[in-house]
C-alpha cells in the first residue's frame, strides 16, 4: 500500500497527476460530491443554528467504502479538490465522512494540473479553509431553504410541479421584463443619407454620410431635391494615429460569451469542455473571476511571442480584476504552455483550446496602431456635410492573433449598424467631387436585444449575481424547469423607402425586408412569466436584483471571515419564512388569464390563460351548461400578446384539408408542433409552412415526401418476420425488431446477418437491458459530476 493517498475530485485528473507523482502516492477520485443534504423536510433545523442532515446517495456508498479503506492505509490523506469554495466544501465533506484526522490530513490546492504545480502544492500544504466551507455551507442551505419553502406555495398558488431558486428567478425576472420591453417598443423610423463621389481620378470613388438623419420622408426627399444642383468639395482632412489595446485574459463570464460568439457553444458546453481541459493538464482551472496572469506564465508568455512574431510583438501588462466581488485568488483561464499553439483532442476541445491560447498570448502583445482619416464634405445648397471615415492598420500587433467579438447589445441602436473603415482614395482639402449617386434609405429604431446565454451571463455578472461557479447551472435549471426556451424564430416582413438621387432625377421605391429574426435567443414561457410575476408581488427580496447582490457580497465576506454564516442565514430566514406563511394564508391564485373578447358566432366570452397542460384559450365558462372548447397557443404565441384574432384562428384547427388513399387527412397542432394526421400516422409540417394555409396538394406531398426517407433508411426487410429489419441511422446501420433497436456486434456484415441473429441479440439486448442501463446511468452519473457538481445547488 503506498504511503500517501490523494483524493481528487475527478477520475480524469486523477490519472494525470499519478503520472507526475512517484510510486509513494496513490491518486483517486471522489468524483465530485460524496455527500448532500437529505432530500426530506428535516435537512436543516432551522431552530437548531441551521444544523445540516447529511447522506452519501446510494451511487456514492461504494466508493466511499473504498475511500475508507484506503485512508485507514494510508499514512498521510492529501486532499486535492478544486481550489474555489465549493471544492474546499468537498474537501471538509471528504474529512467528516472518511473520519479523517488534523494530523495526518493536509489540504493542497493548485490552478493547472502540470509536476511543477502539483509538486509545489505538495510541498506547501494547508488545513481545511473553514470560512471557504462556511460561505458553501451558507449558499447551499439559503438555497434549499429558498427552494424547499417556495415550491410548496407556487404547487398551491400556481400550477403543481413548479419550484423556484434564488439566483434562477432573478434570471427568469431578467429575461422577461427584456420581453416586456421589446413587445413595448414602438419602433421610430428615421432616413439615412449615403452618397458615392467620383473624385477625378479614374474609377476612385469615395462613399460618405450625412451624420443627421431626417425624421420625415418629406425632409429626406427636400434634401436630395436641394443637392440635384449642388456642388460637392473637399472641406477639411483629418489625419490621426489610432491604438486598439488587447482584451484581458479569459474569466468564466468572458469565456462563456467569447465562445457563444465565436463558437457558437452554449455555456454548459463551454464549461464541459473547458472541465476536460482542464483536467488533461491543458489549461489552467476554470472556474475563476480573475483576470491575473502569474509571473511564471508571463515569462512563458513572452518568450513564446519573441519566438514566434518578434520582440516588437509583445508588451507585458498586468491587468486587475475590475470586480469587487471576485472570490477566487487564482489566475485567469490561460493555456498552462504557451508554446502549444494547437492539441491534439475532440473538436470542441480544439477550438475551444485555441480560442483560450490566442485570447491569452494576445493579452500580452503589442497595442495595434492604425493611421485614422476623417473627411468633410461641403454641399453648397445646405449647411451640412458629408463625413467619410478611413482606417489604415500600421501595425497590427495583437491583431496578428486574436480579435474580440462583440454582442449584438453593443452595436448601434439601428437595424442598420455596421462600421465601413475601409481605406480612403488620396485627398486633398478644396478637392471637387462628382456625385455619382445618393440614397436617403428609411431605417427603424431597434429594441433592446432578447438575451443569449452568454449575455444573460455577463447581465448577471454586471449586476454582482452569481459567481462562475453558478452561471451554468442557473442557465441550465431555468431551460429544464420550462421557464424559457431557447429557440431559433423567423422574422416579419417590413416595408421601406429609398429615396434615391442619380442623373440629376430623384426617384422613390418601395422595398420590403424581413425584420427581427432571431437565433438562439431565450424567450420566456408564459409560466415562467407567471411564476414570475406571482414572485414579484408575493417575495419582492427573491427576485431583486440588489437584494440577490448584497447576499453574494455576504457569502464573499464569510469567506474572508468577517462575518458568521448563520447569523447571516438567522437575517435572512426569519423574514423569508414570514412572508412564505403569510403568501400560503393570504394570496389569490395566480391563473394569468386575459379576456379577450366575445365569441362572434356563439357570443360566449373568449379567454386566454395557464391551464394544466400549458397556455391554452377557451370559448365560454366551466359554469356554462355546454363544455368550453379550448386551443392551445401556437410556438411565439404569448398569452400577454395574442390578439382576439389570433386566438379566434386557433379554433380553425384541427381542420380537414381533403383525402389521401380514400383516407381523410387532418392538420392539427400538438406538443411538437404542427401535423397532418392520415390514416393513423403523423406527419410533421416543415418549417415555416403555416397549418392555416396547408392545401390537399402540400398534404399529400408532405407525406409522400416523408414515406421516401423512411423506405430510404430501410437497408433490408426479414422475410422471416416484417418487423426485423435493418436501417440506417444517425450513427450507422441498427436493426429494429419491434420495439428493439439493437446494435450490430463491430465487425459483422450487414449482408451476412441472419434472422437467427437478429433473434439471439433481441434475447441477450433483453436479459440485458436492465444492467446495461444502470451501468450507462452510473457511469455517465459519475463522469458529469466534477463538470456539473455546481447542478445541484
Amino acid at each position: 500500500m503506498a504511503k500517501n493517498l490523494l483524493i481528487v475530485e475527478s477520475p480524469a485528473k486523477a490519472k494525470t497527476i499519478e503520472g507526475y507523482l512517484g510510486k509513494d502516492f496513490l491518486v483517486k477520485s471522489s468524483y465530485g460530491h460524496i455527500r448532500d443534504l437529505v432530500k426530506t423536510d428535516d435537512a436543516i433545523d432551522t431552530d437548531n443554528n441551521f444544523q445540516q442532515k447529511y447522506e452519501v446517495p446510494a451511487d456514492k456508498k461504494a466508493i466511499v467504502s473504498e475511500l475508507k479503506k484506503l485512508a485507514k492505509s494510508a499514512e498521510t490523506v492529501w486532499l486535492a479538490s478544486d481550489e474555489d469554495r465549493e471544492g474546499e466544501a468537498i474537501s471538509w465533506h471528504l474529512f467528516e465522512t472518511l473520519g479523517l484526522k488534523d494530523e495526518n490530513t493536509k489540504r493542497i490546492v493548485f490552478h493547472e494540473i502540470t509536476k511543477p504545480a502539483i509538486l509545489k502544492a505538495i510541498e506547501s500544504p494547508r488545513k481545511i479553509d473553514y470560512n471557504l466551507v462556511n460561505a458553501q455551507q451558507a449558499r447551499r442551505v439559503l438555497d434549499r431553504l429558498v427552494g424547499f419553502e417556495l415550491s410548496p406555495v407556487l404547487w398551491k398558488k400556481v400550477k403543481p410541479s413548479l419550484s423556484a431558486g434564488r439566483v434562477q428567478s432573478v434570471a427568469v425576472r431578467l429575461i422577461v421584463e427584456r420581453e416586456r420591453e421589446i413587445n413595448r417598443f414602438e419602433a421610430e423610423a428615421s432616413y439615412k443619407v449615403v452618397a458615392i463621389f467620383n473624385t477625378g481620378k479614374g474609377k476612385e470613388q469615395l462613399k460618405a454620410e450625412l451624420p443627421q438623419r431626417f425624421q420625415t420622408s418629406a425632409e429626406a426627399e427636400q434634401f436630395l431635391k436641394d443637392c440635384v444642383s449642388a456642388n460637392f468639395k473637399v472641406g477639411n482632412l483629418e489625419t490621426k494615429p489610432s491604438k486598439r489595446t488587447p482584451a484581458a485574459p479569459f474569466t468564466t463570464s468572458t469565456l462563456q460569451q467569447e465562445a457563444s460568439r465565436k463558437l457558437g457553444f452554449s455555456v454548459a458546453r463551454t464549461m464541459q469542455v473547458a472541465q476536460r481541459l482542464y483536467e488533461a493538464g491543458r489549461i489552467t482551472y476554470m472556474r475563476t473571476d480573475s483576470v491575473n496572469l502569474s509571473d511564471t506564465a508571463l515569462q512563458a508568455a513572452r518568450a513564446e511571442i519573441t519566438s514566434a512574431y518578434g520582440d516588437h510583438y509583445h508588451k507585458q501588462r498586468q491587468y486587475r480584476t475590475k470586480s469587487a466581488g471576485a472570490q477566487e485568488a487564482h489566475e485567469a483561464i490561460r493555456p498552462t504552455y504557451f508554446n502549444e499553439h494547437s492539441i491534439e483532442g475532440d473538436n470542441s476541445e480544439r477550438r475551444l483550446y485555441e480560442l483560450i491560447w490566442k485570447r491569452s498570448i494576445a493579452s500580452q502583445m503589442s497595442e495595434a496602431e492604425f493611421e485614422k482619416t476623417t473627411a468633410k464634405i461641403n454641399v453648397s445648397t445646405r449647411s451640412e456635410d458629408f463625413v467619410a471615415t478611413g482606417e489604415v492598420l500600421k501595425f497590427d500587433g495583437f491583431l496578428k492573433v486574436y480579435m474580440e467579438s462583440t454582442d449584438d447589445e453593443d452595436q448601434e441602436g439601428f437595424d442598420d449598424a455596421d462600421s465601413d473603415n475601409k481605406l480612403l482614395p488620396p485627398l486633398s482639402v478644396g478637392q471637387d467631387l462628382q456625385l455619382k449617386n445618393m440614397q436617403a434609405t428609411e431605417r427603424f429604431s431597434r429594441a433592446s436585444a432578447r438575451f443569449t446565454e452568454a449575455s444573460l451571463v455577463k447581465k448577471l455578472e454586471e449586476l454582482g449575481i452569481g459567481r462562475p461557479s453558478t452561471y451554468a447551472p442557473t442557465i441550465s435549471t431555468i431551460q429544464n424547469r420550462g421557464y424559457v426556451v431557447k429557440e431559433d424564430r423567423d422574422g416579419k416582413e417590413r416595408i421601406y423607402e429609398v429615396i434615391s438621387l442619380e442623373n440629376g432625377l430623384v426617384s422613390s421605391v418601395k422595398k420590403t425586408e424581413i425584420t427581427g429574426a432571431e437565433r438562439s435567443k431565450l424567450f420566456p414561457t408564459d409560466i415562467g412569466v407567471l411564476v414570475n410575476d406571482f414572485l414579484v408581488q408575493h417575495f419582492k427580496d427573491i427576485v431583486d436584483y440588489n437584494f440577490t447582490a448584497t447576499v453574494e457580497k455576504e457569502f464573499d465576506e464569510i469567506a474572508q471571515g468577517y462575518k458568521e454564516w448563520t447569523d447571516m442565514l438567522s437575517n435572512f430566514y426569519g423574514p423569508f419564512h414570514s412572508e412564505v406563511q403569510d403568501t400560503l394564508e393570504n394570496a389569490d391564485r395566480a391563473t394569468h388569464e386575459r379576456e379577450l373578447g366575445v365569441d362572434p358566432v356563439s357570443g360566449k366570452p373568449i379567454s386566454v390563460r395557464v391551464g394544466r397542460f400549458g397556455p391554452l384559450v377557451q370559448i365560454g365558462s366551466a359554469d356554462d351548461e355546454e363544455k368550453p372548447r379550448f386551443a392551445s397557443l401556437r410556438k411565439g404565441q404569448m398569452i400577454e400578446t395574442i390578439t382576439f384574432e389570433e386566438a379566434l384562428d386557433l379554433f380553425n384547427l384541427p381542420k380537414k384539408v381533403g383525402a389521401f388513399e380514400e383516407k381523410e387527412m387532418t392538420v392539427a397542432i400538438g406538443r411538437f408542433g404542427p401535423y397532418i394526421r392520415h390514416n393513423s400516422s403523423f406527419y410533421s409540417l416543415p418549417k415555416g409552412v403555416d397549418p392555416l394555409d396547408v392545401t390537399e396538394e402540400q398534404a399529400i406531398e408532405i407525406i409522400v415526401e416523408k414515406r421516401q426517407k423512411d423506405k430510404d433508411k430501410i437497408i433490408r426487410v426479414f422475410e422471416e418476420n416484417d418487423e426485423a429489419r435493418i436501417e440506417n441511422g444517425r450513427w450507422g446501420p441498427f436493426v429494429r425488431f419491434g420495439k428493439q433497436n439493437l446494435k450490430i456486434p463491430k465487425g459483422t456484415e450487414v449482408e451476412n446477418i441472419s434472422y437467427a441473429d437478429v433473434l439471439k441479440w433481441a434475447e441477450e439486448d433483453s436479459k440485458g437491458s436492465t444492467g446495461k442501463k444502470t451501468t450507462r446511468a452510473t457511469k455517465t452519473t459519475k463522469a458529469a459530476k466534477p463538470a456539473a457538481r455546481a447542478k445541484k445547488k
